[in-house]
């Protein structure tokens, strides 16, 4: 239907420069054609959506291609391998799972009296300034000055009561003995060294209230428990038996009461074991480290 009147009736395109809209061009009715114009819109939107749909496709081209090119960029270096070339899965690391070693064992510790207890094995410098260093012995808050020393291979000299028939009958090869004098009271211990620490520990038993090491005198100390009551003590480590002799210079008899005379003796007792004790930690450490 046309609302115009005259030549014929210019068709009106959008896309077209210089066309003439329905309502405008040679007519003289202002009332535009609705249905031109609907009929245009319709056109505009289809190749709207056509221009879309065309530009959306060439820019997934393009990204599609860049991608694509990224990753063959990625890859020059190193082809594509097979997957027949990958490690199979058994060879591959557990995700899960804690690390595994193979058990170890370290050598157990050296006894340190195993050292002092054979012969074979208790080789070090040995001797009264080894086994008691030094000129004096602190016990406690007491000072004990060392007043006399003896080494013998005759064991039985150094000692009396029923002691020389103990010693000899188990093998004693040494005898060595030190005392300490402190304000009146005097103490000698006497060591004596076997092969074996049974021939030891058989001395210690068969020891008795009548087994004596005698004590010895010297520098500056007179002659002491001669005749005079004198507290003892016998004891043993490793291959080595341990004596003392306790009691006071001036020749009077030690009493239950005389204090000082049991704590000097046991003191001394002690002291001796510890020093036995650490020859056989010297010579365990020094066999560890060899």
């Amino acid at each position: 239907m046309s609302y115009g009147q005259g030549g014929p009736q210019s068709q009106w395109d959008p896309w077209k420069p210089n066309s003439e809209q329905p309502w405008t061009a040679g007519a003289s009715d202002p009332t535009p054609d609705w249905a031109a114009l609907a009929e245009a819109s319709e056109t505009r939107s289809r190749r709207r959506r056509v221009f879309l749909i065309g530009g959306g496709a060439v820019a997934t081209l393009a990204i599609g291609t860049a991608v694509a090119m990224a990753v063959v960029s990625a890859n020059d270096d190193e082809p594509n391998k097979p997957t027949s070339s990958l490690p199979a899965s058994g060879g591959l690391p557990s995700a899960s799972g804690n690390p595994s070693f193979a058990p170890t064992s370290a050598p157990p510790p050296l006894d340190p009296k195993e050292f002092v207890s054979s012969k074979a094995k208790d080789t070090a410098p040995n001797g009264p300034d080894i086994l008691f260093p030094g000129t004096q012995l602190t016990m406690g808050s007491t000072v004990y000055k060392k007043a006399g020393k003896a080494d013998t291979t005759t064991c039985a000299g150094a000692v009396q009561g029923t002691l020389p028939k103990v010693l000899t009958d188990n093998g004693c090869t040494r005898m060595m003995r030190v005392t300490y004098v402190k304000d009146g009271i005097a103490a000698t211990v006497g060591v004596a060294v076997f092969d074996t620490e049974a021939q030891a520990l058989k001395a210690k038993s068969q020891a008795d209230k009548r087994s004596i090491v005698k004590a010895l005198d010297g520098s500056g100390v007179k002659p002491f428990c001669a005749g005079a009551i004198c507290r003892s003590t016998t004891n043993s480590y490793g291959r080595y038996a341990y004596f003392t002799i306790t009691g006071f210079t001036d020749g009077k008899d030690v009493t239950k009461k005389d204090a000082q005379i049991f704590t000097t003796g046991d003191g001394l007792a002690d002291f001796a074991f510890q020093q036995i004790s650490r020859r056989g930690q010297a010579q365990a450490s020094a066999a560890a480290n060899r």
